[in-house]
């Protein structure tokens, strides 16, 4: 029996992964990618969207959690310590403690995180961009919806 050397078999294993497979792990991170938080969190690490006083487009910066939340309209104090946490987790961000009084917690984006985040920045200029033309077509769907209704 051949032996293979660790790079081998992350090698092979990588090949296998399929996330059409209910059991493929690839399938249970494209879920959690896919989150809207995990999306607007990405993007407010990676500098994007207006900020008062700072140019759109800016470079990926360290945030504190409280800067994060007021960024990120909607979002529960639950729901982002969730999605900071898996983004630590599956080493996507860094969260960084420093010892002061009060104690300073930031986070910040990993190159793993960033190679997300630019594939994530293009999803949502995306979404931006066709806003008017979705909704033209939701409100046409709906209008066939109502009329075959009556």
């Amino acid at each position: 029996m051949a032996t293979s050397t660790a790079s081998q078999r992350r090698a092979a294993a990588k090949a296998e992964y399929d996330a059409f497979l209910a059991a493929c792990p690839s399938r249970q991170l494209l879920e959690r990618i896919s989150d809207k938080w995990v999306a607007l969190v990405l993007a407010a690490l990676g500098g994007d969207g207006p900020r008062p006083g700072a140019a759109s487009g800016d470079e990926p910066r360290p945030m504190r959690f409280s800067e994060l939340s007021r960024r990120i309209s909607g979002v529960s104090q639950k729901m982002l310590t969730q999605t900071l946490r898996s983004l630590e987790r599956d080493g996507m961000v860094t969260r960084t403690v420093t010892p002061t009084v009060p104690v300073t917690v930031t986070y910040e984006l990993t190159d793993l995180g960033r190679s997300l985040q630019g594939v994530m920045r293009g999803i949502k200029e995306w979404a931006e961009g066709h806003m008017e033309e979705v909704l033209t077509h939701r409100d046409s769907y709906d209008h066939r919806q109502c009329d075959a209704a009556d």
